[in-house]
């Protein structure tokens, strides 16, 4: 009698038990079906709708980037006595980034929609500058007719695009992409709606900030919005902290469970040296750079670093996040306006610079030509195929202003890692 009285509540326990586990807290995965504060039941006429979600839709292109703690500020000796980029402590939230710098094809492809869907004058406006391979005393004609369209160099980074292109791309991309999931496809790939009609530069890129494509239909239960959590956040430059935290890959050289961070890098690589200390492949270079006065790549029969001009934008090793060409082939963008930096102008939690904020603009003389600060001068980084090897350090950093471009400055995509505090 007493057995089966034990094991009667031992049965009800049980079932206790496994009712809890299966509910389990309210999470913004399982929100539960009735509001933990009202009371009220959720996805009712009376109710607020609250839509499924299991995770952020995945972005092509882009890789994880574990954010944490780092040092930032350049690990070269400051040659060019700039003193503008001290050390300094500071903590980068996870992102995504693009593995690659945006191509030639990526760039036609983005030509071949604003043709179709945005205005004449838009479409004028994002054609890159050509020109900035012709020089007076070099032969580099054939460049700046064939570079960016030949199918040959569909895989070489895009160049000749200023920081206000390459912000409009982000922007394009985010509503591309982000069509693409209303329509009922995924992310990555597979069949999506076009633009349809004629529309002006704002209309084809969509609004900032909206995510794109709000209100359209998605699976045909639910519209496509922020709150559903069926849409891509933003496309954008990366930050500067954003870019050199991710240059350094520095999660390649932790222990686990070691909180110290032991290992430091002058490149994105391990070691002092450009060259690969390792394998087969030993001696070889690990990027695009000028390897001395008139010396781009080596001698005929044995071109080391392989690239007169720029390369294609998976050649050479990935660092250890898995991203290719963090030093050298081309600079690239990045979303600060330039100024020097001090321990009082630096945020210790995803530094950024803005406009507008301390150290103004018209402390510098630059109509006076004494400077050439101003609020419409952003940050390039990384290091190219026509510079030395102290610009491939991720620490070195220098400027432009955002509607000038070069052949030695590309850039790639990044986006926040949405609904997470990591």
């Amino acid at each position: 009698m007493k057995l089966n009285n034990y094991l009667r509540l031992a049965l009800v326990g049980a079932i206790a038990l496994a009712g809890c586990s299966k509910k389990g807290p309210a999470s913004a995965t399982n929100p539960g079906k009735y509001s933990s504060t009202t009371g009220i039941e959720y996805n009712t006429e009376k109710g607020m709708a609250v839509a499924n979600f299991k995770k952020i839709p995945e972005g092509p292109g882009l890789v994880f980037i574990e954010g944490g703690r780092t040092v930032l500020g350049s690990q070269e000796e400051d040659v060019t006595m700039t003193h503008d980029n001290i050390e300094r402590t500071v903590t980068i939230a996870s992102f995504y980034m693009d593995e690659a710098e945006v191509a030639n094809i990526h760039w036609l492809e983005y030509l071949h929609f604003i043709r179709t869907d945005s205005a004449e004058e838009f479409y004028k406006s994002a054609l890159p500058d050509t020109t900035v391979w012709a020089r007076d005393l070099s032969f580099n004609d054939p460049y700046v007719t064939y570079y960016l369209r030949y199918p040959g160099f569909r895989f070489f980074p895009v160049v000749g695009v200023s920081w206000l292109q390459a912000d409009d791309y982000c922007t394009w991309r985010t509503a591309k992409v982000n069509e693409r999931l209303a329509s009922g496809g995924d992310s990555k790939g597979g069949k999506g709606g076009l633009f349809g009609k004629k529309k002006d530069k704002g209309a084809a890129a969509g609004a900032e900030g909206t995510a794109g494509a709000a209100g359209a239909l998605g699976n045909g239960k639910s519209t496509t919005s922020i709150e559903n959590g069926n849409t891509l956040p933003n496309y954008r430059l990366p930050t500067e902290a954003e870019w050199e935290y991710a240059a350094q890959a520095l999660v390649g050289t932790q222990e686990v469970g070691n909180e110290n961070q032991e290992e430091k890098r002058i490149y994105p690589w391990d070691g002092k040296s450009t060259r690969n200390a390792y394998g087969r492949k030993q001696g070889q270079f690990l990027a695009n750079f000028k390897r001395g006065r008139g010396d781009y790549a080596g001698i005929a029969g044995s071109l080391n670093d392989g690239a007169m001009i720029t390369e294609q934008v998976y050649a050479y090793p990935p660092n250890d996040y898995g991203l290719y060409n963090m030093a050298g082939n081309v600079n690239e963008w990045v979303q600060d306006v330039y100024r020097p930096l001090s321990f009082q102008d630096v945020e210790d939690l995803n530094p950024f610079r803005r406009n507008g904020v301390g150290d103004p603009a018209d402390k510098y003389d630059k109509k006076g030509y004494q400077s050439l600060i101003d609020d419409h001068v952003r940050v390039y980084k990384g290091g190219s195929w026509r510079d030395v090897a102290y610009w491939l350090s991720p620490g070195t950093r220098r400027f432009m202003a955002e509607d000038s471009a070069t052949a030695t400055i590309g850039f790639r995509c990044a986006m926040i890692n949405a609904g997470s505090n990591k």
